[in-house]
């Protein structure tokens, strides 16, 4: 995907200077671009550390623990959708969540003879609950970057926006839960993750410093330096690592020693994990920068207004992201193109920030899971050796944009009004 921006970049720079730009013009609107995506890279750097820690010391290892020892088997696929949910809104991250609790909960699957697509599916839609409106989210700060909106604010709006598409979701589970009941409970998981970790309530405490501290709308950002620290030190005092250990562990990720089972649950995260995930964000900004300076999609921002006027906003929104999704492969870029090609609109007709955030978030966010060559859905179905076969049962992504296109608030490009 980096090469293919870096081929993307390089052509619209010869295109812009064909355009009569010179090569000093064309260098300021790459960095005004890049200079918006500062910002939300600081954050993802933190983010990589904090997922690194937090499996080092304990706290993701006890929500797997715990998570698939309170399973109930009649109800297995709706507990699958409800842990991947909850994880994921502490740690931000739906491969993190699919990458550890995901995994766990696909081989009990495998193991209890229970559909593997639905599993998939349900697993899924929780992993990107969090996603979407966790405070540690990449993608929620990425939008907040983007629509120049406080990311405390965005994410009240978006837990309110989310009630009914999750009630809706966990009858949808529940109902597939019935046809879909785990055969067998048995899984070495738990017991390996009790034998490395020392699976104290202490460990807890990262992320209960992360729940509280957003509760008072701390700074995200010293939110997580201080989960980081408090993980780090139960990292030393209660899973005895050592001081050059936990350094590794924040910069390279979480890898533990031994052949257990569990290695691959629990391993990953760590500063360099985000490395890509930072260059696509640079590299797109600085298209965004070519493409606000020199308004070269100014005859499709043209087209998609004339569509919202025919439409409505919001369900342009939504064709634009799947557009964007399909032809970009990536949520990142799609976000950043669905902003670029309809904020213009948005200030057009007067509309507040926080409203393109949460449309943002209740479309470009979500959809991309829904074509099964982006990477947001893609990565997901490679981690859990399943197939594009899940994609009918991600009932959480298709729930949201549905309810939110009868409850949103009418605006003056609203078709009903």
């Amino acid at each position: 995907m980096i090469y293919a921006l870096i081929l993307g970049l390089i052509c619209f720079s010869v295109l812009t200077i064909r355009r009569g730009f010179s090569f000093s013009a064309l260098l300021n609107m790459i960095w005004i671009g890049v200079k918006k995506s500062f910002i939300v890279i600081k954050i993802f750097i933190i983010i990589g550390a904090l997922t690194a820690i937090w499996r080092a010391c304990g706290t993701v290892p006890l929500f797997i623990y715990y998570g698939t020892k309170w399973i109930i088997p009649e109800f297995f696929i709706l507990f699958a959708f409800l842990l991947t949910c909850a994880v994921s809104f502490l740690i931000g991250t739906s491969f993190g969540t699919v990458g550890t609790i995901g995994i766990a909960l696909m081989a009990l699957a495998q193991s209890g003879g229970v559909s593997i697509p639905i599993t998939a599916g349900a697993i899924i839609s929780g992993a990107y609950f969090g996603d979407r409106c966790s405070p540690m989210s990449s993608s929620a700060n990425l939008v907040a970057a983007l629509t120049e909106t406080n990311i405390y604010d965005n994410v009240k709006l978006m837990l309110r926006t989310v009630v009914l598409p999750f009630i809706a979701s966990c009858i949808g589970f529940l109902v597939l839960s019935f046809f879909n009941p785990l055969l067998a409970t048995d899984s070495p998981i738990t017991a390996q993750l009790s034998e490395y970790f020392d699976l104290n309530v202490i460990v807890m405490i990262p992320a209960a410093i992360v729940i509280l501290l957003t509760a008072f709308k701390c700074d995200i950002r010293l939110s997580m330096i201080l989960s980081i620290l408090s993980g780090s030190a139960i990292a030393f005092f209660l899973q005895h690592m050592s001081f050059v250990e936990i350094l590794k562990c924040l910069l390279f990720g979480f890898y533990p020693e031994g052949n257990i089972i569990s290695t691959d649950i629990i391993s990953g995260g760590g500063l360099l994990s985000m490395v890509s995930v930072c260059v696509i964000v640079v590299i797109a900004s600085a298209y965004s920068g070519i493409f606000e300076e020199t308004k070269m999609l100014h005859s499709v921002e043209e087209y998609i207004e004339k569509l919202c006027l025919k439409f409505s906003l919001f369900p342009t929104m939504i064709l634009t992201s799947i557009v964007t999704s399909a032809l970009c492969c990536t949520q990142v870029i799609a976000m950043l193109l669905t902003c670029q090609f309809l904020n213009p609109i948005y200030k057009k007709y007067g509309l507040e920030k926080q409203t393109l955030a949460i449309d943002m978030e209740n479309s470009v966010s979500l959809l991309p899971c829904l074509i099964p060559w982006n990477i947001s859905v893609a990565v997901p179905i490679v981690m859990l050796s399943a197939s594009a076969a899940c994609i009918p049962y991600l009932l959480f992504i298709y729930a949201v944009p549905i309810f939110y296109i009868f409850t949103r608030r009418k605006t003056p490009l609203s078709k009903t009004e």
